[in-house]
């Protein structure tokens, strides 16, 4: 991922087995990691039987906090691409039994949001 993509929130899949190592210790037993995108320092995680979003927070990163998603649990979800004057497309993901508001994350303004919401909506809709 170069740092201009960084900058700009865009999305970029990165090697699934480096994934793995490191969040080893969220996975079940059997539970595999298929595929991996980074926005900035957050990232999603595609298992083979949920979607982990990891949220980096602070200025030191060393606070992370893990949203587990069953795919079953996803009611449905969104993407609002950029538009002539707004520089972030959006992806918006409702989860059964959280109440009306979705999760939310931008990214900026090329096809990354559109590699994932094809991605979520393979998993989904399984």
């Amino acid at each position: 991922m170069g740092l201009l993509d960084g900058l700009l929130g865009n999305a970029s899949e990165i090697n699934a087995e480096e994934i793995r190592a490191k969040y080893s210790m969220l996975l079940v037993s059997g539970e595999k990691i298929n595929q991996a995108y980074k926005v900035v320092r957050d990232m999603f995680l595609f298992t083979d039987r949920r979607l982990i979003l990891v949220d980096v927070q602070g200025l030191t990163g060393k606070k992370v906090e893990y949203h587990s998603i069953p795919y079953d649990k996803i009611t449905h979800f969104s993407i609002e691409s950029a538009g002539n004057f707004d520089m972030e497309a959006e992806l918006k993901i409702w989860i059964s039994g959280m109440g009306p508001n979705p999760i939310e994350k931008t990214f900026g303004r090329n096809d990354s949001v559109y590699k994932i919401q094809s991605l979520l909506a393979e998993y989904v809709m399984r």
